[in-house]
């Protein structure tokens, strides 16, 4: 196949979560924090960097690690991991990484003269006294930095609220000064947490963790994940350190509310906590998130959605899919693999991941890869059992006729292929025990037209699914 823009967007064997992209120059960098695939906590590697040329967004380069978690001289040992960062260019015109690490509550900065160099730490946001912002009695813990810069200024989004938690007031804005580290205003609150919510306009989609923040002209929108975490939500004012207001959902890692295709209230994949800004390129804006793999909440990766301002400001929750917009399907002929899958479910229902996939019976299916962290192995979808449905979103097909497979594992039944999740079954394709990688084939004919294609296995043992072909 030739190279698409897909989703993840970044290979399948990498896991850079909480993405915070920017333009700088002809190309788009992405910033986050960085997983281990099998890990056993968020984040356990060194931030890396990634980057595509404005021509080409299907063209993602590697530009290595960026900043070592044991360059933190609170951190010389390594026992804290660098939890999620975010960028912005100084007045001085360099490039300032703020990012906390993850058992304690200052905020950290590091700094480059390029946005994908080699970061060396910088410092520690402080009020002028030199006391540590999140240290001084009364302070709030540090969590989640988001920053922008306007002239002399940096606004600082953070915080953690825990559903209940009554210690924690919402979204903290605090302003530094033109050296990047001392607190010239001090924090307000300018989004609510779940026990200060009332009457505010947030309810029911409260501040959690995760703030990003733009300026759309002359508006600012806060994007930030709710008390449910698997959804982004953003809100907007015309100020940026207070009068923010409730916009809405932007994008949900399982697709919770979307009505289009489905009921409002089924999740369509194991979601799980989400995190990501927006960005415009080539005159499109966009939604990067993450998704869960694995079957756990500590294997994640990074995803991107088209979404659209409308001329009121608000932007309409957008679809989660393989190919980043419903406008720009992927070509319906060739091989697809399996991880390209933006829908996974059974008919046992979850919306979060930690709670439908137990590593102990490997009940559900899940996105996963061979090998160790690092290895350059193709990502396949493991544990399909009867009823396990993936679904890939979407694809201009014209004149397919035939549907083939690859699978492996102790299975034996079929694969029924369809264009919607509770749609027609358009053919079968049988399959049986295969210890490696073995093709199935079917005469299926797929209308033509742009269409999402499901895949549901029926049978006995579990499945594998590696990829399929359509000619």
């Amino acid at each position: 196949m030739q190279k698409q823009r897909v989703n993840p967007y970044l290979p399948s064997w990498e896991y850079v979560p909480d993405g915070e992209p920017y333009v700088f120059g002809d190309r788009v960098y992405v910033f986050g924090s960085h997983d281990r695939f099998n890990g056993w906590v968020f984040c356990l590697n060194d931030y890396v960097c990634w980057s595509a040329p404005l021509s080409d967004l299907s063209d993602w380069r590697y530009e290595g690690v960026i900043y070592k978690k044991t360059q933190d001289p609170l951190n010389p040992d390594g026992h804290m991991c660098l939890y999620a960062p975010d960028v912005t260019v100084g007045p001085d015109g360099r490039y300032y990484l703020y990012y906390v690490l993850d058992k304690v509550s200052v905020v950290s900065v590091a700094v480059c003269d390029e946005p994908a160099g080699q970061y060396e730490f910088y410092g520690y946001v402080r009020y002028p006294d030199g006391t540590r912002l999140g240290e001084r009695p009364g302070d709030q813990p540090q969590f989640d930095p988001a920053v922008l810069t306007e002239g002399d200024k940096t606004y600082m989004y953070t915080g953690f609220c825990g559903i209940g938690d009554r210690s924690r007031l919402g979204c903290m804005a605090t302003v530094l000064g033109r050296d990047m580290l001392t607190v010239v205003e001090e924090p307000v609150i300018v989004l609510p947490s779940e026990p200060y919510s009332k009457g505010t306009g947030f309810e029911g989609h409260e501040y959690f963790e995760a703030p990003s923040i733009r300026k759309i002209g002359s508006t600012y929108y806060l994007v930030y994940s709710s008390i449910h975490q698997h959804e982004l939500c953003y809100a907007t004012s015309e100020h940026p350190t207070k009068g923010f207001k409730y916009g809405g959902v932007i994008v949900s890692n399982c697709d919770m509310h979307i009505d289009t295709y489905k009921p409002a209230n089924k999740p369509m994949f194991y979601g799980g906590n989400n995190h990501g800004g927006m960005v415009q390129l080539n005159g499109d804006w966009y939604i990067f998130y993450h998704r869960q793999t694995n079957g756990t909440n500590f294997s994640r990766q990074g995803c991107m959605e088209k979404i659209t301002i409308l001329e009121d400001g608000s932007i309409p929750q957008v679809e989660i899919t393989s190919c980043r917009s419903k406008d720009d399907p992927l070509i319906g002929r060739g091989e697809y693999p399996a991880y390209l899958a933006c829908n996974l479910f059974c008919d046992e229902e979850s919306i979060y991941t930690d709670l439908s996939c137990s590593w102990m019976n490997n009940q559900f299916p899940k996105i996963t890869q061979d090998g160790r962290d690092g290895d350059e192995e193709i990502g396949y979808i493991a544990n399909m059992k009867d009823s396990a449905t993936a679904g890939f979103k979407y694809f201009d097909c014209k004149g397919i006729t035939r549907v083939g497979i690859k699978v492996r594992g102790y299975c034996r039944g079929h694969f029924e292929v369809k264009t919607a999740w509770d749609g027609e079954v358009l053919g079968t394709i049988p399959v049986h025990f295969a210890n490696i990688w073995t093709e199935f084939w079917s005469d299926i004919r797929i209308p033509d037209g742009v269409h999402a294609l499901y895949f549901t296995y029926r049978g006995t043992g579990s499945a594998s699914l590696g990829s399929f072909i359509l000619e």
